[in-house]
């Protein structure tokens, strides 16, 4: 007669159940709070962007009703939303390579033997991002003014708050912000990189620029596609930046950006075509960071 084996399955059965019950305890905080303030708010915005509101007579009470796909159409109508669109992708082409190509070379100065002092560099590169959003605009702001800033020369000659220069100088701010965070996705990438890869290379007769070059940078892909998906979703959600730089040019309208015009929309009020406005742009905001996520990772397959 062959043994049975099976005498071992009620206790992996038991098993099973203590750990389904220990996974249930340690998962529900994220799940709970997942669903109060992700899930729930998104389907409540595409819930309120299907009302419509009506009215019994002129001054009658306004009755939310359901309207279907009607806002939705009111959203591609609308000029100033689909400008202030052009606008961000337009800032979002020139600012994110150029803060990305910074962060990188952030990164590589401070994982780089020649450089001294890497503590204070590290510090110095991260500090801005310190700084709130708001307040680093209110500074550059004063910075950018012809009769406040203290360069005067300089912004008596170039006015950096026309309407052609304005978008740039935010870009500027929103660069000088957020270059050390990225800087330290970037750093923590180079520093996983196993040692025994850049000796090869030095027993090879390789230098600091090519092991940077063919070595480092390839390395580091993984977190310059994620640095770069983070920037294009920050683009198309810039707001408290250009809100501000009302305050010094009135180049800058209330539907400047997406997300100022969706906050303009909603204190008219008009909350239901704001809530169109709001899962329009966060449509917008996957279909380009997944295109982005397919031809990067398309191009690393090739």
């Amino acid at each position: 007669m062959t043994p049975k084996s099976g005498g071992r399955q009620p206790a992996r059965s038991r098993g099973r159940i203590q750990h389904r019950g220990a996974i249930l305890i340690f998962t529900a905080p994220f799940v709970i709070l997942f669903l109060l303030f992700y899930l729930l708010p998104i389907g409540y915005a595409i819930w309120k962007s299907l009302l419509v509101i009506e009215r019994e007579g002129t001054f009658g009470q306004a009755n939310e009703v359901f309207g279907g796909l009607s806002q939705y159409a009111l959203v591609f109508q609308n000029e100033a939303f689909w400008e202030s669109v052009g606008r961000v992708l337009l800032f979002g082409i020139v600012q994110v390579p150029v803060m990305l190509a910074l962060a990188l070379l952030f990164a590589l100065l401070l994982d780089s033997p020649l450089l001294r002092g890497k503590k204070f560099f590290r510090l110095a590169f991260f500090v801005p991002y310190a700084v709130p959003g708001v307040i680093a605009a209110i500074m550059w702001g004063f910075l950018y003014s012809p009769n406040l800033s203290p360069f005067t020369v300089l912004t008596g000659n170039v006015d950096f708050l026309s309407a052609d220069l304005v978008l740039w100088a935010i870009a500027n701010v929103v660069t000088w912000v957020f270059v050390g965070y990225n800087m330290l996705i970037i750093y923590s990438s180079l520093l996983a990189i196993p040692t025994e890869m850049f000796e090869a290379a030095r027993l090879d007769g390789a230098g600091q620029m090519r092991i940077a070059w063919s070595i480092k940078i390839p390395m580091v892909r993984p977190a310059l596609v994620l640095t770069a998906i983070l920037s294009i979703i920050g683009t198309l959600q810039l707001l408290a930046e250009p809100q501000v730089f009302r305050s010094f040019s009135s180049a800058v309208t209330s539907t400047y950006t997406p997300n100022m015009t969706i906050y303009a929309t909603s204190a008219i009020p008009n909350v239901n075509l704001a809530a169109a406005f709001s899962v329009v742009l966060a449509l917008a905001t996957f279909v380009l960071s997944f295109t982005f996520l397919r031809i990067t990772r398309r191009k690393a397959d090739s």
